[in-house]
């Protein structure tokens, strides 16, 4: 801080944090050195602030079918600003104009599962996070694009054969399936023997 004229007895402290409680001390100072603080101050907490910082690592995924998953990391504490602190989504799906919106009232919530029985697997959202508290609405993160939920593979694998190797081994081949928006990611297969 800067050093304040020996005959002032008052100081405007700034760019102090909303909602955080301080305490203060005073030194004097002269030619020679300076001296002892003085005993702390009460704590002193400031007013609350519309918070200013909005969710990081906004992303997501996953889930079931007709849900999208969005995730993001949950502001710390000393950045919400004032109580009744929480977040509010809004998704949209790609190239749409209208955004939905949902209030997710928890101080330790990061994540939101959004249901709709009309989302279509594997669909692209824009997605944004944004924060509030008992002062208003704050900063909402930046764009992010998270897809719905996979279904179950619609469709079988193709030319399958079998070839014996042995008396007691058979190999058995077959085309994979091509990724498309309907089958969504093959993470493996199954092999019956009916």
């Amino acid at each position: 801080p800067e050093v304040i004229n020996g005959r002032t007895h008052k100081a405007t402290v700034v760019d102090l944090s909303p909602w955080v409680e301080y305490e203060f001390r005073v030194v004097a100072s002269n030619s020679v050195g300076i001296g002892e603080p003085s005993r702390p101050s009460a704590l002193l907490k400031t007013k609350a602030a519309v918070p200013v910082v909005a969710p990081t690592n906004v992303s997501g995924g996953g889930g079931s079918r007709s849900e999208l998953v969005i995730t993001w990391e949950p502001v710390p504490e000393e950045l919400q600003n004032g109580e009744g602190f929480g977040y509010i989504v809004l998704l949209r799906p790609l190239g749409s104009t209208t955004w939905t919106k949902a209030v997710v009232a928890s101080v330790e919530a990061s994540k939101y599962v959004y249901r709709n029985e009309s989302i279509t697997p594997l669909s692209p959202f824009e997605v944004k996070v944004g924060v509030y508290n008992n002062e208003g609405e704050g900063t909402l993160s930046s764009m992010s694009i998270v897809y719905s939920g996979e279904d179950e593979p619609q469709i079988a694998p193709a030319g399958a054969s079998a070839l014996s190797i042995s008396a007691a081994e058979v190999e058995v081949s077959w085309q994979p399936i091509a990724w498309n928006r309907h089958t969504g990611r093959v993470l493996g297969y199954e092999v019956r023997q009916p």
